[in-house]
């Protein structure tokens, strides 16, 4: 240490000693955290309040404001501790949303979303029941039981396993799947069971550590009130949920999620083919460029099963990739004909359509460089 770094020495102090008491305060938290836990739970609260965290966040920036702090960096602390403590709260136990424990099967209990929900309805203190391939013989037994059924299986299989599954259960038994399209499934429960159908879309994997701030989707097949408590099972959860129109759902999710799965392939195919080593990228990306770089990266970590069912769902997202890629062919022309000027009147018309989203967008991707180069530089 040179002799300049030594007249540091007394503030570094100050700042480790406050370092060590800002933990403790954490801690302090942390305990007063587990006890509203066990609040929530005996008085069936959801684990995640907006309008609280909202309030909480808006109170907070005004106060770092007044000290001199910047708000926005103050905001993001606050939400990085809050998101901590409800990762806390759903560590052990939920809130249930009904009285009783419900008796609740799930179909395909070894995949991912299988054993994830299992778990999740169990720590709510429902009766789970699980069913796959290998012990498909229970199903007798526990069917007369059952208050809800839910499918999550893949998609291939999704219809002919509700086929099989329908005629076990009971009129009253709600019967939902997981499936990330709505209309077709939705139908085929309504076909081949005549009591309640719900169809729903945790937008989501399987690698969440808890459920607080994620979406659910859900579609209404049959009997709403039926099915009212599992919607509301799902809010207690702490999720966003959104009931939809399975048509509207599977329109938007066409683009959500088939042509983005299908551009992701594209971006790594190309890669491949021309041997451009994403490690290597890697060291000369900006930060946008490493977060779209880490989007795709993702996707070819997971099952190519999975996604080649969402890619080729059904025949509307099949044409719909088509279209793409026909209008992938339109443009490009331009780059054939070396055409600057039609490119840049495309890239006007299409800032035109975007609107006031095009600087949203520029204020949320903003927010992400900056966390990805403080995190990742």
């Amino acid at each position: 240490m040179t002799k300049d770094e030594k007249k540091l020495g007394p503030q570094r102090s100050r700042i480790d000693e406050i370092d060590r008491q800002l933990l403790d305060l954490l801690s302090e938290r942390s305990s007063i955290v587990h006890e509203v836990i066990e609040k929530k739970i005996r008085n069936q609260l959801p684990i995640f309040a907006p309008k609280r965290e909202d309030d909480k966040t808006d109170k907070f920036r005004q106060m770092a404001g007044e000290r001199g702090l910047d708000p926005d960096w103050a905001e993001d602390f606050l939400r990085m501790i809050m998101a901590s403590s409800r990762a806390s709260q759903s560590s052990s136990q939920f809130p249930r949303a009904t009285e009783e424990p419900k008796h609740v099967l799930i179909v395909g209990a070894r995949g991912g979303m299988g054993r994830l929900y299992t778990r999740i309805f169990e720590q709510s203190g429902h009766t789970v029941y699980k069913i796959d391939k290998h012990n498909w013989y229970e199903l007798e037994e526990m069917a007369p039981k059952l208050d809800l059924a839910i499918v999550t299986v893949p998609i291939n299989v999704t219809a002919d396993v509700i086929r099989r599954l329908a005629p076990k259960l009971n009129k009253g038994t709600v019967l939902a799947d997981f499936t990330s399209n709505k209309t077709d499934p939705i139908e085929v429960m309504k076909e081949a069971h005549s009591g309640p159908v719900l169809g729903l879309h945790p937008m989501h994997g399987p690698d969440v550590n808890n459920l607080s701030k994620q979406l659910m989707v859900a579609c209404v097949g049959r009997d709403e009130a039926a099915s009212a408590w599992m919607v509301e099972q799902a809010r207690l959860w702490g999720m966003r949920v959104i009931e939809a129109d399975p048509q509207k759902h599977d329109h938007v999710m066409h683009l959500v999620q088939g042509l983005r799965h299908f551009v992701a392939l594209l971006h790594g195919s190309f890669m491949k083919t021309y041997d451009l080593d994403p490690r290597d990228i890697l060291e000369y990306s900006s930060p946008i460029y490493r977060g779209e770089l880490m989007m795709t990266g993702r996707i070819f970590a997971q099952s190519a099963e999975l996604y080649a069912d969402i890619v080729f769902a059904n025949e509307e997202r099949r044409q719909l990739l088509l279209n793409f890629i026909e209008h992938n062919d339109r443009l490009t022309r331009m780059v054939k004909e070396d055409d600057k000027e039609g490119f840049i009147k495309e890239f006007e018309a299409v800032t035109d359509f975007f609107g006031s989203f095009a600087n949203q967008a520029l204020e949320e991707s903003g927010y992400l460089i900056d966390r990805l180069t403080d995190r990742f530089a």
